[in-house]
């Protein structure tokens, strides 16, 4: 059942549109996306399965991406296999304490993310600046304190959100205008004030979203003042281990910067323009970060390609 904004009711059940205005296009809309799922989930997978059959890589460097890649398959799956069941079989009804539910962990393992990579911007920066004290630094218990700051921060931030949100029980609409349970999209739906909501969610955005980049990006240029100092061969090598970092921090924080910025301030823009902005970051990030470690880290590549050789010798 669907209610108008002249009567507000506790719905058993919201209704996600997924893409509003592109309705016709759904279909087509679900290749690109589908693609973009399967190649998260296989890249992924497969980061997972060589690291943990693989003793030599069980290093700092190569524990974050493990980390990263079961934070990516959490994210994509968080949302993904909804939106393709809206696209495909018009599944578009989703339980009321599901898409809170939902929202935690969009919004959680979002966080989680950018936790990681704060602490893989420390890596590096130990790794190049203060080499001698890299292994005495970055141990494994350091990996686990930070793995768990990074979990419980993201959770001091995000779980207050979905509790916050449930507390209205009663709503003027049970139709959310996006294809997932965005935060704000479904407290604006409410029958009461959601100021505080509104404010809640920019004051993580900007801790998220701004203090993050601000500590990576001063991170980066300690580590581009110690490069300076180095020998041109020097220089070439220690860069080339930032590269794959560098690469996947600005495909994911680029999304989301784009989606906070037209959010804010796109007033004109089409709605369904906000809601593939929104779905960027739940997909672009975890499709590229296999790619782009796979790519430029020479273990895991050579890992990669000894198992299609054995695959096509067998």
């Amino acid at each position: 059942m669907v209610a108008g904004n002249e009567s507000c009711f506790y719905p058993a059940s919201f209704i996600l549109l997924g893409m509003p205005g592109l309705e016709y296009l759904h279909v087509w809309i679900s290749i690109p996306f589908f693609s973009m799922f399967l190649f998260a989930f296989i890249g992924n997978y497969t980061v997972l399965l060589i690291i943990f059959r693989d003793v030599s890589l069980h290093q700092p460097m190569y524990i974050y991406f493990t980390i990263l890649a079961f934070i990516d398959i959490i994210l994509a799956n968080s949302a993904v296999p909804k939106l393709l069941s809206i696209f495909w079989f018009h599944q578009n009804e989703i339980d009321f304490h599901m898409c809170f539910l939902q929202m935690f962990f969009v919004h959680a393992f979002s966080t989680f993310e950018s936790g990681i990579f704060l602490a893989m911007a420390y890596d590096r920066y130990v790794a190049i600046c203060n080499p001698l004290r890299y292994s005495v630094t970055v141990t494994p218990r350091f990996i686990i304190i930070s793995g768990v700051l990074a979990v419980l921060r993201g959770v001091v931030y995000i779980l207050p959100m979905p509790f916050l949100g449930e507390r209205f029980h009663q709503y003027s609409s049970n139709v959310i205008f996006h294809s997932y349970c965005e935060h704000m999209a479904v407290v604006r739906l409410a029958c009461a004030d959601v100021s505080f909501d509104d404010h809640l969610g920019m004051a993580i955005g900007f801790l998220v979203l701004i203090m993050d980049s601000v500590f990576i990006a001063f991170s980066y240029v300690m580590i581009l003042q110690a490069l300076l100092k180095l020998s041109v061969k020097a220089r070439v090598k220690s860069f080339g281990t930032c590269i794959s970092h560098v690469c996947a921090i600005l495909s994911f924080y680029t999304p989301i910067l784009c989606s906070s910025l037209v959010h804010r301030f796109g007033k004109n823009v089409p709605h369904h323009t906000h809601i593939l902005l929104a779905n960027s970051y739940l997909l672009i990030p975890p499709m590229l970060n296999p790619l782009v470690y796979g790519i430029r880290t020479r273990q895991i590549r050579q890992r990669v390609t000894r198992c299609f050789m054995k695959q096509s010798l067998s």
